[in-house]
């Protein structure tokens, strides 16, 4: 069956069921959750999980000598994960996540970034897998993998730095796109890292990432759906566009959505709000 297998964008459960044992699949789980709720990504993946799934840890792989949150790692440690993974080139990886698609774009965005394009989301996440009854088994998943040669290959245009921020932050050349909530972003509560102030980048607009999703069915809105909901936001789609959140992972599953709709050279903002909004010397709206 391997030579069957696709590289849809968004696959689903009844695909992935099919195809589930196929020597080149990989499915990754991704749960994560912000740091003021008391609840473990991974004891929930050992409680129950797709068979043959592998647990992303999004703090793990990620820079260990950066203290801001789990900020992409260089080639070589990259590279390390995946093997560790058994992702090579030839894998085609699927992620999921068990809370409304908030992480798997954040494992989408990186393998991009590194050049591996074989990578899909399963629509709907783990919610969908579980409500039509499909097998799921305990434990802590595929720790070991046999060796796969995954080569890194940058798109450094995918990323941007605190200092390219500030170069485009209220420029008429670029917009800046904030997936968190309009209540984080408009400061009207706190943020979930007590060392980081309330508001926004100045210039940015603002788009949820829970936009996205229908909330019926848990699955990603329709392409028409979509383009409605960014240009809603105030996104020209004529213009470059850089995502952001409050660590980099919600503004993965933005440039996700825009990349369905035919916006492949998206950035994100890897720092994101847990850099900007804990610095003293960026400029913040609204003023406090």
């Amino acid at each position: 069956m391997s030579e069957n297998l696709a590289t849809n964008d968004l696959v689903g459960t009844e695909w992935l069921a099919e195809r589930l044992g196929d020597s080149l699949l990989r499915v990754v789980e991704s749960t994560w959750f912000l740091p003021n709720i008391d609840r473990s990504g991974r004891a929930e993946f050992e409680t129950d999980h797709i068979p043959g799934a592998r647990y992303w840890d999004i703090d793990e792989i990620a820079d260990e000598e950066d203290p801001r949150p789990h900020m992409l790692p260089d080639a070589e440690a990259f590279a390390g994960h995946m093997a560790r993974l058994g992702i090579g080139a030839a894998s085609h990886v699927v992620v999921y996540d068990r809370v409304g698609m908030m992480t798997v774009g954040r494992v989408w965005w990186m393998l991009r970034f590194y050049g591996h394009d074989r990578v899909s989301i399963l629509d709907g996440g783990y919610p969908a897998w579980l409500a039509e009854d499909r097998p799921v088994e305990a434990g802590p998943g595929v720790e070991s993998a046999p060796p796969s040669a995954f080569v890194p290959r940058p798109r450094p245009e995918l990323v941007r730095s605190l200092d390219q921020i500030r170069a485009l932050s209220g420029g008429e050349d670029s917009q800046l796109l904030d997936a968190r909530s309009a209540a984080r972003f408009n400061a009207e509560e706190p943020e979930p890292r007590p060392e980081c102030r309330s508001g926004h980048i100045p210039g940015s607009m603002n788009l949820p990432y829970t936009g996205l999703v229908d909330p019926a069915t848990g699955r990603f809105l329709a392409p028409a759906a979509l383009r409605q909901l960014f240009e809603e936001a105030g996104l020209d789609f004529d213009r470059s566009v850089t995502t952001s959140c409050g660590s980099g992972v919600t503004a993965c599953l933005l440039a996700f959505g825009l990349h369905l709709l035919g916006r492949d050279r998206v950035a994100v903002y890897d720092g994101s709000w847990s850099e900007w909004g804990a610095r003293s010397d960026t400029p913040i709206e609204p003023e406090s």
